[in-house]
């Protein structure tokens, strides 16, 4: 099922975080409406949609009737039920489908999906119980980090086994739930691709941005990223293959770990994102078409933008009471303030963003 969206036609957003909110204003000078169904209270992207459902994401029904109120469906996050949008996908075009949704919602089923594809990642064993993860470190050593397969990010869900580290007490922790057992990668850095592909097969890739994260929450994204060429080309040369893959129609983001192997950088693939990503945020302001309107063009059948960087860029999180510095961020030249209208800030909730641009030296 694929339609071509029009102005005036209407996008569904499953999930009313900060991305939704993104993703609707961007759809808004394009003359295209946003439809939020999300079944919290206060979902920030509520405050800028044109409609919004709140329901659960298992209540068939609304979902019925979200689908005969738009005109195709995304999601801001990866963990909405793929029953809800193999559902969806009966009524009304979903984008990215239901089969991408799956694979990168279990990270077993995802580096499985991306090491049959030829491309590097970790060593990685799966973990049911106590004997395989005894098995898996045996076999990919320590330290290794052990993770759930599933809901999983920003840290959550994840525990690092090292020499001498109880594996029993590790497992314990993630609640002994299915797991992947992932070899610890030296790396340099961690980067990541942004990319968008459209149903025809159309790609465009934004440039490789260098992350640095704190407490498991990214912290900064810069670009352009101190890498080679070589890594530049075959980043992008990645990002495109796993969305023919995939099947992809939309934005996704690549994370990878750069190593650097007898004076060489290469990069390993770490995740998959199926959704616009934090860190493509820089593209709000440092890039001729953001990464949010990149999203509605690839979903609406539209030709894909320009992908083209306005100076150095720099994004940076603000996280809980961090956000209480936007007075400051106001009066500083050439800093852009995001907030995402959250009532509450906590630690590690990410109240909002500032993109900084620079002139290129």
């Amino acid at each position: 099922m694929s339609r071509t969206l029009k102005p005036g036609d209407t996008i569904g957003i499953l999930g009313g975080g900060q991305l939704a909110r993104m993703i609707a204003l961007a759809a808004a000078p394009l003359g295209l409406k946003a439809h939020i169904f999300a079944p919290e209270d206060g979902s920030p992207a509520f405050q800028v949609a044109d409609a919004v459902t709140q329901a659960a994401y298992d209540d068939f029904a609304a979902l019925e009737a979200f689908a005969g109120a738009v005109d195709v469906v995304t999601y801001e996050f990866e963990n909405v039920p793929v029953e809800t949008a193999a559902f969806l996908a009966s009524h009304v075009p979903v984008h990215p489908g239901a089969r991408a949704l799956g694979i990168t919602q279990d990270r077993l089923e995802e580096k499985t999906f991306v090491s049959r594809l030829g491309i590097e990642t970790a060593p990685f064993a799966e973990v049911n119980d106590e004997a395989q993860l005894e098995a898996a470190l045996a076999e990919i050593g320590r330290p290794a980090v052990l993770k759930t397969r599933r809901f999983g990010y920003d840290g959550k869900g994840q525990v690092i086994i090292r020499a001498g580290d109880d594996a029993a007490a590790a497992f314990a922790a993630i609640g002994r739930h299915a797991a992947i057992l992932e070899g610890f990668v030296p790396f340099e850095r961690e980067v990541s691709v942004v990319a968008a592909r459209t149903e025809d097969g159309r790609f465009a890739a934004f440039e490789v941005t260098e992350n640095e994260h704190r407490h498991h929450i990214l912290h900064r994204s810069t670009v352009p990223a101190d890498v080679s060429p070589a890594v530049v080309a075959v980043s992008a040369e990645i990002a495109r293959r796993i969305g023919e893959a995939l099947g992809y129609v939309g934005v996704f983001a690549v994370e990878m770990f750069l190593v650097v192997v007898e004076g060489t950088q290469g990069v390993i693939v770490n995740e998959i994102a199926p959704r616009v990503h934090n860190s493509g945020h820089w593209t709000l302001d440092g890039c001729e078409t953001s990464q949010f309107e990149q999203h509605v063009r690839a979903i609406a059948g539209w030709p894909l933008g320009a992908t083209d960087r306005r100076g150095r860029v720099e994004m940076t999180n603000l996280i809980g009471d961090e956000a209480d510095t936007w007075l400051a961020v106001l009066e500083e030249p050439g800093a852009h303030l995001h907030l995402y209208g959250k009532a509450e800030a906590r630690p590690g909730r990410k109240m909002g963003h500032v993109t900084r641009i620079f002139a290129e030296d």
